[in-house]
């Protein structure tokens, strides 16, 4: 299993600034991830709550041996959660961090990761596909 992980305001794709994360709404989106790695099972989690995203973050990592992998996108938490970051360093599981825009195209404060270096690697700018791009990766890594 894969475990994606979406931080604050990503439950608001599809209707939040479409020009930036466009339109499609994350669970059809979802739905497409399911059907192109049929035989991954891919688990899904959003919070706007830092603690929770921390809390399901130990969960996958020391309850959940079935989970091989997750696949990040802390959003704004990306850029100061420290908490997050330790969460991530603290599992044995590889993470791949996610940024739908380019992050370094954006405004100065959003140029960091705190969380990056914990991680396996970042995808930035992508779109949704960074998504997919990051199970491919981890199942290239498991295997």
């Amino acid at each position: 299993m894969i475990a994606i992980i979406n931080g604050p305001n990503l439950n608001l794709l599809g209707k939040r600034e479409p020009d930036i994360y466009g339109s499609e709404t994350f669970e059809c989106f979802l739905k497409d991830l399911r059907e192109r790695f049929p035989l991954i099972p891919i688990e899904y989690f959003q919070s706007n709550c830092e603690g929770q995203i921390i809390d399901h973050i130990h969960k996958l990592g020391y309850e959940y041996p079935e989970c091989k992998g997750i696949v990040i996108n802390p959003g704004a938490y990306s850029h100061y959660s420290y908490a997050i970051a330790d969460a991530i360093a603290a599992i044995p599981q590889p993470v791949v961090e996610v940024h739908i825009s380019n992050i370094m195209g954006r405004e100065d404060f959003r140029h960091r990761s705190v969380t990056a270096p914990y991680c396996k690697g970042m995808l930035t700018g992508f779109g949704l596909e960074g998504y997919a791009l990051a199970i491919s990766y981890l199942t290239s890594i498991l295997k």
